[in-house]
């Protein structure tokens, strides 16, 4: 049986980074996307997915409980930038089936979606018997203050800032004048300050170390 998944970030990059990670996937099947909390409410009524992955911070949130209402069939998996106790008591109160990472989707997101599917819960990088049950182990310590902007020029942060909202080495070369060699070079730099290697990571590692406003 195929798991058929969609995805809700106001991050473009995230989206399409997920729906390119979950493609390779056998059994698994993006049949959607929405880029804020209205989207994914009528985006699951439309569709009937079986998983929803729903960014916690994503605009209108609070239209999860509508989602639980008019589409109990569908099991939520919150993308989430941390895991605290915070976070999980929402979570629960939502009535989410799974917690994961952002800055661990490679890692974790396709195991999690197969233990929803299954009527497991999942949290962080492993599989629970509810969200509830978990919160005692799970709350994890606050990882310590990135460096303000690792290093990078003010160039580099702004090219940072057009990979979040999802924009081409084109789009860039042409927003800023420059020519998309100058870009691939600007990204070169960034990777290896960052210590990332694609883009769907480097927008990934903004959002965690809040490189980015959460709004971008």
């Amino acid at each position: 049986m195929t798991i058929r998944v969609l995805v809700a970030d106001q991050h473009p990059v995230i989206r399409i980074g997920v729906e390119n990670l979950l493609h390779t996937q056998a059994g698994i099947e993006v049949v959607g996307e929405a880029g804020d909390g209205d989207q994914a409410v009528s985006r699951t009524r439309e569709l009937s997915p079986d998983i929803l992955l729903l960014a916690l911070n994503l605009p209108g949130l609070e239209t999860m409980r509508e989602i639980v209402n008019n589409s109990p069939e569908t099991r939520t998996i919150l993308l989430t930038n941390s895991i605290s106790r915070q976070e999980i008591m929402k979570a629960v109160q939502l009535c989410a089936s799974g917690l994961v990472l952002k800055d661990a989707l490679i890692d974790n997101l396709t195991a999690a979606i197969r233990a929803v599917f299954a009527g497991k819960c999942w949290i962080g990088d492993h599989r629970a018997s509810s969200l509830a049950d978990a919160l005692p182990a799970a709350v994890k310590e606050e990882p310590p203050p990135a460096k303000k902007n690792n290093g990078l020029t003010p160039r580099e942060m702004e090219v940072v800032r057009c990979v979040v909202k999802g924009s081409s080495n084109r789009d860039i070369a042409t927003h800023f004048q420059l020519s998309e060699e100058t870009v691939k070079r600007h990204l070169s730099n960034i990777f290896e300050k960052t210590g990332v290697s694609t883009r769907l990571e480097l927008a990934l590692f903004a959002i965690e170390h809040q490189l980015v406003a959460s709004d971008s």
